[in-house]
């Protein structure tokens, strides 16, 4: 009978799956840590995470271990090649979240542009003669740059319309592969040239893809969304262009460093909004993750598991 570890806390829904799957035992430990859950990997046949890492070492005290099953669509702090070695298929949700987040992006680029927390502000401590200084912009008619063209982005892309806005994307797999719709691919560099705002969806896969010289390229005044991982956009470059004007406003849902310490230069910034990384986390899309990573724990077991949510295929 396969025993599967739920590690961070699951939505109730997701843990009915499992209750209700037949020939299935669980354990759940809550705490969102390594340390809480790598004790009880030996007994484990499945493993469904959250955000914590799982690294080569908690993966060795794991002799059943078959599947992982992932909470969400990232997966930068499991040590793939170490299920690779062992041909253990990690896979992640499908479409659950993807418009949770680009909602969130949403949200961001018009509280950027509309100056919503200084407005706030204003309203709440003063001076109320704020609002003649006409900071507050619109989004009709800009250009935005969408960095990274799947699921999100083509929803952003959607929303953005709504807005009155132009559209460019960058995305070397489409462009090779083929564009899905009529908006208009674009080089990076040329994006990054023509675009107001900037809004990035694209795993981080090392140094970061915006630094200051892609910022520079950026047109003055322009808006940095990013709702994607920290680090693709260089924090210091980032809070130098926000500081020199350059940049008029950008909004993070995540940081390179989770929470940020004590004294981070960017939290000082006032033209810069910050929330806690919870673009894909609203509450009918920590639902709908749940649910979909119990469900590929048994559809693994039934051997009906969805192909395309196994990211490291040559596992298997």
């Amino acid at each position: 009978m396969p025993h599967v570890l739920v590690a961070g806390k699951l939505h109730p829904s997701g843990l009915a799956v499992l209750q209700s799957a037949p020939g299935l035992t669980f354990t759940h430990v809550e705490e969102i840590s390594e340390a809480s859950y790598a004790p009880l990997m030996h007994g484990a046949d499945a493993l469904i995470l959250r955000t914590q890492p799982l690294t080569a070492a908690t993966v060795a005290l794991a002799p059943r271990l078959r599947i992982v099953s992932r909470h969400g669509v990232g997966y930068d702090a499991v040590d793939v090649a170490a299920l690779n070695a062992r041909a253990i298929p990690l896979c992640i949700v499908g479409d659950v979240n993807s418009v949770s987040v680009a909602e969130h992006a949403m949200m961001l680029i018009l509280a950027c542009a509309k100056q919503l927390i200084r407005a706030d502000r204003a309203t709440r401590l003063g001076p109320w003669g704020w609002r003649n200084t006409l900071q507050a912009g619109e989004v009709s008619g800009r250009r935005l740059l969408i960095v990274g063209y799947g699921r999100i982005g083509r929803h952003l892309a959607r929303m953005a319309a709504g807005f009155g806005m132009e559209i460019r994307a960058v995305d070397p797999f489409l462009a090779a592969q083929g564009w899905p719709d009529a908006t208009l691919p674009t080089t990076l560099a040329e994006g990054l040239a023509w675009a107001d705002i900037l809004s990035v969806h694209v795993p981080k896969t090392g140094a970061p893809l915006i630094g200051a010289a892609e910022l520079a390229l950026l047109r003055p005044g322009a808006i940095v969304v990013n709702t994607a991982r920290g680090g693709i956009v260089d924090e210091a470059a980032l809070a130098a262009a926000l500081q020199s004007g350059h940049l008029a406003a950008a909004g993070l849902d995540v940081l390179e460093v989770e929470p940020p310490p004590p004294g981070h230069p960017l939290l000082a910034l006032s033209n810069l909004i910050l929330t806690p990384h919870i673009a894909g986390l609203s509450r009918q899309s920590a639902e709908r993750m749940a649910v979909s990573s119990a469900q590929n724990v048994i559809d693994f077991f039934a051997g009906s598991l969805d192909p395309d949510l196994i990211v490291n295929k040559d596992a298997l």
